[in-house]
């Protein structure tokens, strides 16, 4: 039997959270982030384009921000099996692509929750991934 992988997959939305000016998501994103868990590389990719667009960080702040991230929790890789099973997930469960990908990396990590703000809180995927919103109340 293959060993179990880490329990929680983190979105996008938790980790920029984490520099939050809300204090209350902040706190959030920085106790699921110390928890530990897993990311793929498009979470680093979208991390990246944020800082660069939206944060307006420089290129040194934007490598040192992904340092930490990737120094603090468990990197997927991007792989064809994860593209086409996200496909599937899109098409099955009505998600868009980029959250289906998130969703494909997190089963194919054998995660149990994936914490995301953006997607449908208590939708089970495959009878064994639960999307939780970390911030609802």
């Amino acid at each position: 039997m293959p060993a179990k992988g880490p329990t929680a997959f983190l979105d996008t939305n938790v980790i920029l959270y984490a520099a939050s000016t809300d204090l209350s998501k902040a706190r959030r994103a920085e106790a699921l982030i110390e928890a530990g868990g897993l990311i793929s590389v498009q979470v680093l990719n979208e991390i990246a384009n944020v800082a660069r667009r939206k944060m307006a960080l420089t290129w040194p702040e934007v490598h040192a921000l992904l340092n930490s991230v990737r120094g603090l929790l468990e990197i997927a890789p991007l792989t064809l099996e994860t593209h086409q099973d996200g496909l599937a997930l899109s098409e099955r469960y009505g998600l868009s692509v980029y959250d289906a990908m998130i969703v494909a990396a997190a089963l194919e990590g054998r995660c149990e929750t994936l914490w995301s703000e953006d997607m449908r809180d208590g939708l089970v995927v495959n009878d064994r991934l639960i999307i939780r919103d970390p911030f609802r109340t």
